[in-house]
């Protein structure tokens, strides 16, 4: 499939927020939430992040669902292509994945079967919008809440944690606190 982790960069840019001192240098006297805990904030946050992306899937996959997540995936990839051409190639690579009877990895969105093939010769960045939309709806209220419930999940957090109380990150801490209290 085309979008694949390889692009998962490319269409979620790793964003950081980041508290700046007042001469523009990151503040480390902050903290801002990232990794699980910024997962748990929202299924939003969560498909900002390529490595929460991977962990969702990993999850959805032991659950038969992947395909929620990658027409999700798909459709946003979808939405910034340009060009008619590459659009009409996108639409139907995603219609013949994931809306057709006969597709490989056929998500179940209600109206599905009103979408045919002939809406793929004038293809338009938000074609897939309602569609897309019922899936992270789906998405939202059934697998995410499971999805932090899960072992995956816990453990990947409880990773996070050991290696925040780690020995390492502890004089790195006490480190930046000595220069930023002095």
């Amino acid at each position: 499939l085309a979008w694949n982790e390889a692009l998962l960069p490319a269409v979620f840019p790793p964003t950081r927020l980041e508290i700046n001192d007042s001469e523009g240098h990151p503040s480390s006297s902050h903290q801002t939430l990232k990794g699980t805990s910024k997962w748990a904030t929202s299924l939003e946050n969560l498909l900002e992040d390529p490595e929460g992306v991977k962990r969702f899937r990993e999850f959805l996959k032991k659950e038969f669902s992947e395909e929620n997540v990658l027409f999700w995936l798909a459709c946003e990839e979808f939405k910034k292509t340009q060009g008619k051409k590459q659009m009409q190639e996108k639409a139907k690579e995603i219609y013949m994945t994931f809306l057709s009877s006969k597709a490989s990895s056929q998500v179940n969105v209600e109206g599905q079967s009103r979408l045919n093939e002939t809406i793929l010769e004038t293809p338009h960045p938000l074609m897939f919008q309602k569609l897309q939309d019922q899936i992270f709806s789906l998405m939202k209220y059934d697998s995410y809440s499971r999805f932090l419930k899960s072992d995956i999940f816990l453990n990947h957090k409880k990773c996070e944690e050991q290696e925040e109380n780690s020995p390492e990150a502890q004089t790195a801490a006490k480190r930046a606190s000595r220069i930023y209290n002095t």
